[in-house]
């Protein structure tokens, strides 16, 4: 996708350069390539930054080192009957301090993967954020009043949440993939508490 993008306007700067140096204008074009490049760049790194702010937030800004689940073959079967699919890898990174776990987990929307962060404690969810919306549509999902359906939810004997989260019309696929890593999160905590 980001190559797409970097191609586009690659091929658009130059015929742009190409008609700016006839008419004279190319100190007005290199002015405008480095404004593009620089909003450019700092839209990239701003994608990145969500996830140290959410741990810090979870942790009240003591963030603990990460520690590792391995994803053994009982795990990977139960995340598949959670998920729809296989997860890979082998192991997955996570943030505890005592009974408290954080999870940073991805999964597809319609076309493109959500990154939400969920924190547990007492097998029960205490906060869901959206880190990075990639969709064009369904970023409803980010608010508040969507997310806080998710506050004490916690998982039945089945896998699936103990409650039911209201819908949002035009975001029907990230809703479920919200749901899908909520139940994800709740399963990976009671798998991380096991093994210790």
């Amino acid at each position: 996708m980001m190559t797409v993008l970097i191609s586009a306007l690659v091929i658009s700067f130059k015929g742009m350069i190409m008609m700016m140096n006839r008419a004279g204008h190319i100190p007005y074009m290199v002015v405008a390539m480095a404004l593009v490049l620089f909003v450019f760049s700092t839209s990239v790194q701003a994608e990145e930054a969500p996830a140290p702010a959410f741990l810090a937030e979870a942790f009240n800004g003591a963030i603990p080192a990460p520690s590792v689940l391995w994803l053994t073959p009982d795990i990977k079967i139960g995340a598949k009957k959670i998920l729809g699919h296989t997860v890979p890898g082998l192991r997955l990174r996570y943030w505890q301090d005592d009974d408290k776990t954080a999870w940073i987990l991805n999964e597809v929307g319609k076309e493109e993967p959500i990154t939400a962060g969920f924190v547990i404690e007492n097998q029960a969810i205490t906060a869901a954020r959206v880190l990075v919306y990639r969709e064009s549509r369904g970023w409803e999902i980010r608010y508040p009043y969507f997310r806080d359906q998710f506050i004490n939810a916690r998982l039945d004997d089945d896998f699936k949440l103990d409650r039911a989260i209201d819908g949002i019309s035009g975001a029907t696929l990230s809703v479920r993939a919200m749901q899908k890593m909520a139940r994800f999160a709740l399963y990976l905590d009671q798998q991380a508490h096991a093994a210790q």
